[in-house]
């Protein structure tokens, strides 16, 4: 998801945000190297705000990279991740190229660019820095494509920076306020949303013209699903039935929701910004979205009590690497870029993205003093040692986020039913799974 990756979310508008240092493109040459004489430049592209985690991390990260490289200064211009999504290959395919960027995982995104060889093979650098050292089996499925564009084996075209996976953030007054309990299985989730609609409050804020929805929908699918059918959908390692047990309880499910009131109607026309930002003002009870949004809600969030519990009643969720730093192809600072990734991975910045509200790949555990940072990291190291992160429901296929959007519109407002929106999910992932010889 990415994620969707956000976070991902936050960055619902594009923003150029400051250009720290401009140099003549004549002190630079393709692939690394620099002309003997003038100043270099790292330009950096990323879509993190800068209050979230990784934001805080990436801002004390070039303070690092500009202070241990005399002469060199960076570049940086936030992009939105709705930005960066539709026009990376046509970027990354021109000389506007940055020298490094964080892109989403999967083979619907870094995947493809790197079938399309627009990316750079970090192979031999990460083995040379260590970075395979410092993640997990899990984490690196998400760094490597094979020649399909495939994740999970192959050679390594991104390094992953921070992890990520999607929780049930609730309004602890509100659940006090209607003598909720907090759920811990699939049934009592439901009796709780039962118990908000008696008294005329819409349990779950929802964005359903972005990745939030279809993120709610594959929950329901995982929650009927298994590794062996995660691995099938995701990684091509078997067919996957459509109108199987997994997608049907999904799609029918999700119908029924907005029919009892646990979704509003009108959620499919609302964006992952809006929706966060009901969840902040007190509005609904829960919001189901990714970790990405836990720095934002810790900073934000003034006038009630909050906190997390996982989807109740499942073994897999929706989670992975977060997005990943990849160095185009054609880069004209290369060897920067390798020197910018290494200063992220390491502990110190680590440790600050984990005490800001993100979760962290490197850090020291006992560094971590938030207590909720704490309980944040705790859960996805769980769900991490426990095989539990199944990805998102996005990834398999190019153009498959936007597929899953219109489906699962479709869902929440009636205007399709719950077989036929299956069909039309069904027919791009099978298109795709025939190009590449599946």
């Amino acid at each position: 998801m990415f994620k969707v990756r956000t976070g991902a979310a936050a960055l619902a508008a594009a923003a150029m945000l400051a250009v720290l240092a401009a140099c003549g493109s004549d002190a630079e040459e393709p692939g690394g190297s620099a002309a003997s004489s003038g100043p270099r430049t790292l330009k950096l592209w990323h879509y993190e705000s800068a209050d979230g985690a990784m934001g805080k991390a990436w801002t004390e990260a070039i303070k690092q990279f500009e202070a241990t490289h005399p002469g060199v200064k960076v570049q940086f211009e936030e992009k939105a991740f709705e930005q960066i999504r539709q026009s990376a290959g046509m970027i990354l395919n021109s000389d506007e190229a940055p020298d490094v960027m964080e892109y989403n995982k999967g083979n619907a995104t870094a995947g493809l660019l790197s079938k399309q060889g627009l990316l750079t093979d970090l192979s031999e650098e990460v083995a040379k820095r260590g970075w395979d050292k410092l993640l997990s089996p899990s984490l690196q499925t998400t760094a490597k494509y094979d020649d399909r564009g495939v994740m999970g084996s192959g050679r390594w075209f991104g390094v992953p920076n921070y992890a990520e996976y999607v929780m049930v953030y609730y309004n602890k007054d509100l659940f006090e306020k209607h003598k909720v309990e907090v759920p811990a299985t699939f049934e009592q989730f439901t009796a709780a949303m039962d118990a908000f609609v008696k008294a005329g409050v819409t349990p779950l804020a929802v964005g359903g013209a972005e990745y939030p929805a279809q993120q709610i929908f594959y929950q329901l699918a995982l929650s009927k699903a298994q590794r062996p059918w995660v691995d099938a959908f995701q990684l091509y390692k078997g067919k996957v039935d459509f109108h199987g047990p997994e997608f049907t309880h999904a799609a029918r499910t999700m119908a029924d929701w907005v029919k009892k009131g646990y979704i509003a109607e009108d959620s499919a026309a609302i964006k992952a910004e809006d929706m966060g930002t009901s969840f902040i003002s007190g509005d609904y009870p829960m919001v189901v979205t990714g970790s990405w949004w836990f720095g934002r809600f810790a900073t934000d969030i003034k006038d009630f009590e909050w906190g997390t519990f996982l989807w109740p009643g499942n073994a897999l969720h929706a989670g992975s690497s977060g997005n990943i730093w990849v160095v185009p192809e054609n880069a004209k600072n290369k060897d920067l870029a390798y020197d910018f990734i290494d200063i992220t991975m390491k502990k110190e910045i680590q440790n600050l993205l984990g005490n800001s509200g993100g979760i962290p790949v490197a850090a020291d555990p006992a560094a971590i003093t938030d207590p909720k940072s704490k309980e944040l990291i705790e859960n996805f190291n769980g769900l991490s040692a426990a095989d539990g992160l199944a990805f998102y429901p996005d990834w398999p296929a190019p153009g498959y986020y936007d597929v899953l959007v219109s489906g699962v519109q479709n869902l929440v407002n009636g205007s399709k039913e719950p077989s036929a929106v299956l069909d039309e999910l069904a027919g791009p992932y099978e298109e795709n799974l025939a190009d590449i010889g599946g």
